[in-house]
């Protein structure tokens, strides 16, 4: 596997995977929350995360990588700096359902830590759900020396 400098010619290939890497996570959201405010935050979620992902992959401040696995496009991660805070954070990831549990997402970590420190930021976050769809995330970043900060987000249907 390795690390690649994002192409536009990978767009689809990375909304794809995306989608479905997000899939199960949705679904477990869904579960998660009270089906009327599900559905008022979420109409149809892959519309806005496609939108999402073509808007990161995109976006000029934005730092892209692409993991490479027998020449597909496995996953990927977005980085965005916070300079005025020395704030580096990882504002997206996925890894394809296909290249799951095979270490990727680590090494898009891994990609991710060098890169703020070679930026001079000083500190590194990353945002993820407690619900069980997020635990594979959460272990990722764990196992990458990140500690959760305790937050409480409460949503009512109106």
């Amino acid at each position: 596997m390795k690390i690649e400098a994002y192409d536009d010619a990978w767009l689809e290939e990375i909304v794809a995977l995306s989608l479905r890497a997000w899939a199960p996570v949705f679904a477990s959201i869904e579960r998660a929350m009270d089906a009327d405010v599900y559905l008022a935050m979420h109409p149809d979620w892959r519309v806005t995360q496609r939108a999402s992902v073509e808007a990161a992959c995109r976006e000029p401040g934005m730092h892209v990588r692409v993991a490479i696995e027998a020449s597909r496009v496995a996953g990927f991660v977005a980085l965005r700096r916070h300079a005025e805070d020395g704030i580096g954070e990882i504002y997206m990831i996925a890894v394809d359902p296909d290249f799951q549990r095979r270490g990727i997402a680590r090494a898009l970590t891994d990609h991710a830590l060098d890169w703020f420190k070679k930026e001079g930021l000083t500190v590194a976050m990353v945002e993820t759900g407690g619900d069980p769809g997020h635990a594979p995330a959460r272990a990722t970043y764990e196992s990458a020396g990140f500690r959760a900060l305790p937050v409480a987000k409460y949503f009512k249907k109106l």
